[in-house]
Order: structure tokens, then sequence, then C-alpha cells
């Protein structure tokens, strides 16, 4: 099965949005980590750098791969 096909899962990001106003992002604005206090560390919020819990990746109807926002952990 391709990655692609498989559901996207929660996890816990890192998302670069300087303005937190919205809810899908794409792949390259995104950074995995491994855990909840690992994402609070990597966080830079005056930078733009934001710890979250997003699903993803998905494919959009463009082609490109999205994360969607569930909830901002800072």
């Amino acid at each position: 099965m391709e990655a692609e096909s498989s559901p996207a899962r929660a996890c816990y990001v890192v998302i670069f949005s300087p303005q937190r106003r919205r809810q899908r992002f794409p792949e390259g604005c995104v950074s995995i980590q491994a855990s909840e206090d690992a994402a609070r560390a990597a966080a830079r919020p005056v930078q733009g750098y934001h710890a979250a819990v997003a699903s993803g990746p998905s494919r959009s109807s463009e082609g490109f791969r999205l994360y969607y926002l569930i909830r901002w952990l800072d």
C-alpha cells in the first residue's frame, strides 16, 4: 500500500506560520516532532514557529501534501 493512500494521522509538529489564522499548511511549513515535549522545545513563537497537533499529510485536489491543524500547543 502506498503512503499516499493511507489515512492521515495526528502527530506533534512545529508549524511555521507568522499569523496563526490558517487551518491547513503545506508540508514545507511543517516539521514533525517525536513528542509533545519535543514540539514545545522546538517552537520559537517570536520567529513564527509554533508547536501544534496536526493531521496529515493528505494530498489536496491540487496535488499538494497538506497538514490540517487540530490544535495549537503554545
